[in-house]
């Protein structure tokens, strides 16, 4: 690993002060969510994704969203929000104008808003990022 460059726990010290600039109304829904950061999704992730590239996913989200639960739900574990360090690396030097931690930022902002009940296609309508 280039010694230069932010290990797991500088990127989830990224996404954690993130998470705590969620507004008020936001952070009490996030606290019950684990937050993990590894080197690259696993391969049964990528696999169920129909993923080849491991480098195209930055984050994910598993759970059920909130707008979706119900206190019958069994749960089979925490809701997660997964970050990739190296294909979230990846994305900050091809783009080469941000900081790095807007970019983790982004990717937790939109791994939450999946908690939240927000699809793929609501975010893109109010968020133009990924373009």
């Amino acid at each position: 690993m280039d010694q230069n460059l932010p290990d797991l726990d500088m990127i989830e010290t990224m996404a954690r002060d993130a998470i705590a600039r969620f507004p008020a109304p936001f952070r009490p829904a996030a606290e019950n969510v684990v937050v993990l950061v590894a080197d690259l999704p696993p391969a049964h992730i990528l696999q169920e994704l129909g993923i080849d590239d491991p480098l195209d996913l930055t984050g994910l989200y598993e759970g059920i969203p909130l707008t979706e639960k119900s206190s019958l739900d069994q749960p089979l574990g925490p809701d997660t929000v997964w970050l990739f360090r190296e294909p979230i690396l990846a994305e900050w030097r091809d783009r080469g104008d941000l900081p790095l931690e807007t970019l983790v930022a982004h990717v937790i902002v939109h791994e939450f808003a999946h908690h939240f009940g927000w699809s793929d296609e609501d975010i893109a309508h109010i968020d133009r990022w990924w373009e």
